[in-house]
């Protein structure tokens, strides 16, 4: 009875910030596609045309791999197992630098549109087509379950329709990617940021002060034991320790940061090495900062639900829908809030899913297509490249299913990078 008269306060405000953020998404992408005679050559589709600035690749890298799944499976990884996690941006200390002044100028000297492209430089054709093979496998079933899983999380607390979400997220992400480029995805990217900082910052911010402020959170979780942040504990086993965090997280995020197409393509559309490094630099401010708000989210979920928490009580079937369950309870009452928070959400799903289409396309056309039909005139390959934009969209809807039968949001996102991502990195 509770969770349903939580429902009851989503609201046609709440609605309209959903559909405000769809239709603003899908209005940046009609711009770019009109803008500048349209995206008729792979230089604009592909790369928006090599001349953006430090301030949208910022944002756009940010974003890309900042998804749903973070914002959601952050704040429920802290209040089940502490602060520790936290450490992870460690990872992304040693990773920043490492990319920025060992990778990055290995691709920007070769002037190369798929990373993989170095395979066939460096050993042969076979070796290419196998690396770029399984990046696609990796990021069609990782986009699928960014998709998939902010709609389930928060359906129950919400009403939302999983599928008519899912539905919903596929159809505008799919249509401002194809028919935008690289330029509608970075800008819809910098757009989108703004929501999720916004949204979590707004719940971090009435949470605590709801559940009685930040002395009361922090002593709460001092009680529950989930203040920790220096665990030396050498046992592999243990989820979370100063070591799994900081050596594990650095070769999980460098295959994200130094060897996946997505994140590469962006440095490739900065007109200039430096600019690319730089706003590599303030990717890494910005990932410190919105990870620290979820985690700390993560303490006031804690603190709220210490002494009664709702999926031991089954008024929850996943953990995932906590962080939902506590907006819903803390500003549910305010119209619009809610739906503040849901597209802030859904901004992290289109975010990432609209950049894995864009790189998908890039690496069949590269390494795939052009090798197959051989020279082509570049109107023929653009028109190439927007049909595989639109086609791995579709594809990636239909994958979602399987997304249906995975469990923790967060670990199985990290599951697919640990498992997949290092073989797809393992050529640079």
């Amino acid at each position: 009875m509770v969770v349903e008269a939580l429902v009851s306060r989503f609201g046609v405000w709440d609605y309209l910030m959903f559909v405000a953020m769809l239709a603003i998404s899908a209005s940046i992408g009609l711009y770019y596609a009109c803008a500048g005679g349209g995206q008729k050559t792979t230089k604009d589709f592909l790369m928006g045309g090599r001349n953006m600035g430090v301030f949208p690749i910022t944002l756009s890298l940010l974003a890309s791999f900042l998804s749903a799944i973070t914002l959601l499976g952050t704040p429920v990884e802290v209040y089940t197992f502490g602060t520790q996690y936290l450490l992870i941006f460690l990872g992304y200390c040693f990773v920043i630098p490492i990319t920025a002044y060992l990778y990055m100028p290995v691709f920007y000297g070769l002037g190369l549109t798929s990373a993989y492209e170095y395979l066939e430089r460096r050993f042969n054709s076979i070796i290419r087509k196998c690396g770029s093979a399984v990046y696609i496998f990796q990021m069609v079933f990782y986009l699928s379950v960014v998709t998939y899983a902010p709609a389930l999380a928060l359906n129950q607390v919400t009403g939302l329709h999983v599928w008519g979400s899912v539905a919903a997220i596929s159809a505008v992400c799919t249509f401002y990617t194809t028919v935008g480029g690289m330029k509608a995805v970075m800008w819809t990217d910098a757009f989108q940021l703004i929501i999720m900082f916004g949204s979590m910052l707004a719940v971090v911010m009435k949470g605590s002060y709801d559940v009685g402020g930040f002395d009361f959170i922090w002593q709460k979780s001092l009680e529950g034991n989930r203040i920790e942040f220096i665990n030396l504990d050498l046992n592999p086993l243990v989820r979370h320790t100063l070591w799994t965090l900081s050596i594990g997280g650095a070769f999980t995020w460098l295959s994200t940061y130094a060897g996946n197409q997505a994140q590469i393509q962006r440095y490739l559309t900065s007109p200039t090495l430096k600019a690319a490094q730089t706003a590599l630099w303030w990717n890494l401010v910005g990932l410190t900062a919105l990870m620290s708000i979820c985690c700390f989210g993560g303490l006031v979920l804690y603190a709220r639900y210490w002494n009664c928490d709702p999926v031991k009580q089954g008024l929850l079937t996943s953990p995932d829908q906590m962080f939902p369950l506590f907006v819903m309870e803390t500003l549910g009452l305010l119209s619009g809030m809610p739906g503040l928070f849901v597209a802030g959400v859904f901004s992290g799903a289109l975010s990432t899913v609209s950049s894995g289409l864009n790189s998908l396309a890039a690496v069949t056309l590269e390494d795939f297509v052009r090798p197959l039909l051989g020279k082509m005139p570049d109107s023929k390959a653009t028109i190439w490249s927007k049909c595989l934009a639109l086609g791995y969209g579709v594809l990636v809807f239909g994958f979602v299913k399987v997304a249906e039968q995975l469990g923790n949001m967060l670990q199985a996102a990290l599951s697919i990078f640990g498992m997949i991502g290092e073989i797809g990195r393992a050529h640079v």
